[in-house]
């Protein structure tokens, strides 16, 4: 960052530090912040601050046992849920997981991390409604949730016209724009019983047992791999 170390120095030797050292730092320390990922590393991905980001469009890969779908999503469709999607999958929080709810011909759901510990403590980390915008269509995604202000981690692509769940609050953050014959044929032989919606209330196996538990009671489930952001397209 020459261009900060610069402001810095200058600052450093003029008479008026002490009125501008604290603005300084300040400038320093949040272009250092855009550059790291969630989990304190520096990310070679695609990253930056809430302000920032409320201005983009990215795309995020799923790299799965079925092959490769990528999500575009748009954070002026719903700026809470984009950010958050962003957050858990800079953070690799969906990294070898399960897709857990699959109905065939409905949707596809996933967003219980593999580690128990891990899925527990980001079960309460809930982020505020979006206002409805976009609609359930096919391919659309947005974010499973039980109660107003709910929403926490899971996450689901529709796979037909679920356009009916708009007045139930569920806001979409982004589409499907490659791999939606993937998305279609993740493995649905399991149904709602590997699992189910939040709000069925049968899911505390999974975050008392993960994978260990997943992948000895439904062993045929199909995986997310990897999630990542996929670096800025020419011209955004």
């Amino acid at each position: 960052m020459p261009g900060v170390r610069a402001v810095l120095v200058a600052l450093f030797c003029s008479a008026t530090v002490p009125i501008f050292w604290s603005a300084g730092l300040s400038v320093f320390a949040e272009a250092a912040a855009d550059r790291r990922s969630p989990g304190g590393g520096w990310s070679a991905e695609r990253t930056g601050s809430p302000a920032r980001l409320a201005l983009e469009t990215f795309r995020v890969r799923l790299d799965t046992s079925k092959g490769p779908i990528v999500i575009e999503v748009h954070h002026e469709w719903a700026p809470h849920g984009a950010s958050r999607f962003h957050e858990l999958v800079t953070s690799r929080y969906f990294d070898d997981s399960r897709f857990f709810r699959v109905v065939k011909g409905q949707w596809a759901q996933f967003g219980i991390n593999a580690d128990p510990v891990v899925a527990s403590r980001w079960r309460t980390r809930t982020i505020p409604d979006d206002p409805r915008g976009q609609s359930n269509t096919r391919g659309r995604v947005a974010f499973a949730f039980a109660v107003p202000n709910g929403r926490t981690t899971q996450v689901y692509i529709s796979l037909r016209d679920n356009a009916y769940q708009d007045a139930q609050g569920f806001v979409p953050f982004g589409e499907v724009v490659q791999g939606m014959d993937v998305a279609d044929a993740l493995n649905s032989e399991y149904g709602e019983s590997s699992g189910g919606g939040i709000r069925a209330g049968r899911q505390q196996p999974l975050f008392d047992g993960g994978n260990a538990y997943l992948d000895r009671e439904f062993p045929r489930l199909d995986r997310l791999l990897r999630a990542a952001v996929l670096p800025a397209r020419k011209g955004q």
